[in-house]
């Protein structure tokens, strides 16, 4: 799917008007009329937007969002209401639960905006943790590798060039090809600008 959108309202007319005004986004819209019924496809399925209605049988839209903040922590929560609610709704806003709400009836190219701005969040901190696990996964190898050879991860810098002193060529393209650091395809053609061997 992509930039999947969960919309969530027990006035089945409701999901069809917000999926009417979305026609033409890049968006893939889902809709159920039950907070139970949202909450088994979110476990099966991957949403970057989930939109509440507040007022449904069973379970408050401020409720549901607020479990899903803590079940899928990354989903982008916008919440719809009709009624007067506005004290529970800045409870929940403050809380960190909802991203946004709109009350009813909503203006189509405002929600529009707000869902655009919601998925570029949503892309934006999916961004950050993958790099955040990529330089974990680095950290690590790099206190492995100091261990195993104690002072290569502490190369000197002359100028922007770096001695990676007492090692050979091959293990130091060993050590670049593990932190994916780009080398040419001859081993003694490595970039000055990289690193050059020490002389002694």
């Amino acid at each position: 799917m992509n930039n999947p959108v969960l919309i969530v309202d027990d006035e089945i007319q409701v999901i069809q008007a917000i999926e009417r005004g979305l026609f033409d986004e890049d968006m893939t819209i889902l809709g159920v009329t039950s907070a139970e019924e949202a909450e088994v496809l979110l476990e099966r399925h991957p949403f970057k937007v989930v939109i509440s209605d507040q007022c449904m049988p069973g379970m408050e839209g401020s409720e549901f969002l607020g479990r899903v903040s803590l079940r899928h922590p990354e989903i982008v929560r916008i919440l719809l209401t009709g009624h007067a609610t506005l004290p529970a709704i800045m409870e929940a806003v403050n809380r960190g639960e909802i991203y946004r709400f709109f009350t009813k009836p909503w203006d189509d190219l405002e929600l529009r905006f707000a869902l655009r701005s919601a998925i570029e969040k949503y892309d934006l901190e999916a961004r950050v943790r993958r790099l955040m696990t990529v330089a974990r996964c680095q950290t690590l190898r790099l206190h492995q590798l100091e261990k195993e050879h104690p002072g290569m991860t502490r190369p000197q810098d002359h100028q922007g060039v770096y001695d990676f002193l007492g090692l050979e060529d091959e293990q130091i393209v060993e050590l670049l090809r593990e932190l994916d650091v780009e080398i040419g395809a001859s081993q003694t053609s490595l970039p000055a600008a990289i690193l050059r061997k020490a002389t002694k």
